[in-house]
């Protein structure tokens, strides 16, 4: 597949569902982060986990909240514009820190707001810094050993 959809390229096709839907960044990541990104990108990518899902995150613009039939929608539209058999869709702002951190350590396939987003994507990265360490104590008191 390449990095075009019905004429238009996907990074136009995505800035079209993130105009729709209020999204300030769309991510990618886990298995197929660096093929999706690649093809977003224009480039051909070799599909090592044909049968995995695909993971998206998404970043609402500030004071935009997602209604559920919004996020069947965002799926639906994902699985159509990549064409993959289905996309796990993960909402920024409902994640835990962890894998909102996870979420914005992949492949960023576009941000309507460049600044905006270094600033969502800090403050993720930031707060799952803070909890890590009462994470690892809460670790050690459960196996028993020193964190």
């Amino acid at each position: 597949m390449s990095g075009k959809s019905h004429g238009r390229t996907l990074v136009e096709s995505l800035g079209e569902l993130a105009e729709r839907y209020g999204l300030l960044a769309v991510y990618v990541f886990g298995s197929r982060a660096e093929e999706i990104a690649a093809r977003v990108g224009g480039s051909a990518a070799v599909c090592r986990h044909p049968d995995s899902d695909v993971d998206v995150g998404v970043e609402p613009r500030r004071g935009r909240r997602l209604t559920a039939r919004d996020r069947v929608r965002v799926a639906d539209e994902l699985e159509r514009l990549l064409s993959v058999k289905h996309v796990d869709l993960v909402v920024l702002p409902e994640a835990s820190a962890f894998l909102a951190a996870d979420v914005v350590r992949g492949e960023l396939l576009l941000a309507t707001d460049l600044d905006a987003e270094a600033e969502a994507q800090l403050y993720y990265l930031r707060r799952a810094a803070d909890l890590a360490p009462f994470l690892r104590e809460q670790w050690s008191e459960m196996v028993g050993t020193e964190p």
